[in-house]
């Protein structure tokens, strides 16, 4: 048996920087010459090590820079002029990349992949709608949708 650290997730054997025991054929001929995993030495062990202190910081830079975000967007409202007809329905809809389009004109740069629209705006309206910059920061914004 090889102990071996793990470069990358590996389905059924663990996630990146784990230390796993494993057969000496699959550690030599898959897990090595695919690059994902490395032989456990000292040195190697540094360098995970290293890397992992690297990450976290990086990811609490992330979340800070997602809250101080968040602080600035909670509770604005946007408003959206669309054409419509009877019943205030909307010709089309309002998609989470039309809220993205709006907040980037008020100066919020958001992916919209982080608006949690469930479903695309079909009518007139006022819509809480989250907005998910982190996976632990999550902060809602209003949506007001008017007739033009």
């Amino acid at each position: 048996m090889m102990e071996v650290i793990l470069k990358q997730d590996v389905e059924k054997l663990g996630k990146a920087t784990d230390i796993v025991k494993v057969k000496d054929g699959y550690a030599r001929n898959y897990l090595i010459p695919q690059n994902l995993a490395i032989p456990l030495t000292p040195q190697n062990l540094k360098k995970i090590q290293r890397e992992k202190e690297v990450k976290l910081k990086e990811l609490e830079e992330n979340k800070r820079q997602a809250s101080e975000l968040a602080q600035k967007i909670a509770g604005k409202s946007f408003t959206i002029a669309c054409q419509v007809h009877e019943e205030d329905k909307l010709y089309g809809s309002i998609t989470s990349q039309e809220i993205a389009r709006v907040l980037e004109e008020e100066g919020f740069k958001i992916n919209k992949k982080c608006i949690l629209l469930e479903e695309p705006i079909k009518s007139t309206g006022v819509y809480e709608i989250p907005v998910k910059l982190h996976p632990e920061v999550t902060t809602h914004i209003r949506i007001w949708v008017v007739k033009k």
